[in-house]
């Protein structure tokens, strides 16, 4: 069985990729670029502050990088869901990845409520 923590940073990394491919596929239009370039970043800042948290020299440093994970989290369910209302891309697509954000939010609000928890 997987650890919990790398196959929590595997689904974000998978999730950053599938991110970056339905950017490929968006007009070229002025609106899909400005929301692409703030999804990409709160996106792929899911998975790239657990892993900073890896490296963190404490334990409140541990717990802020991932507070700042799901925060990036709640960002990018914003991002996609404006793109979808905007009819910028596959409504079918952004439903996807807005199931997995939603996972990947409550899977690291845990870890932050327990963080919060041993302090």
């Amino acid at each position: 069985m997987k650890n919990y923590k790398s196959d929590l940073k595997e689904r974000c990394y998978k999730f950053s990729l599938a991110v970056i491919s339905l950017l490929d596929t968006l007009p070229n239009k002025r609106s899909a670029w400005a929301i692409a370039d703030q999804l990409v970043r709160a996106a792929t800042s899911v998975g790239a502050n657990l892993v900073e948290a890896g490296a963190s020299s404490s334990r409140l440093e541990y717990k802020k990088f991932y507070e700042i994970s799901l925060k990036s989290a709640n960002e990018t369910k914003y991002w996609l869901a404006l793109l979808k209302d905007a009819n910028l891309a596959e409504s079918v697509t952004i439903s996807s990845l807005l199931g997995e954000v939603e996972e990947l939010s409550r899977m690291i609000a845990v870890g932050v409520m327990r963080l919060k928890n041993k302090f």
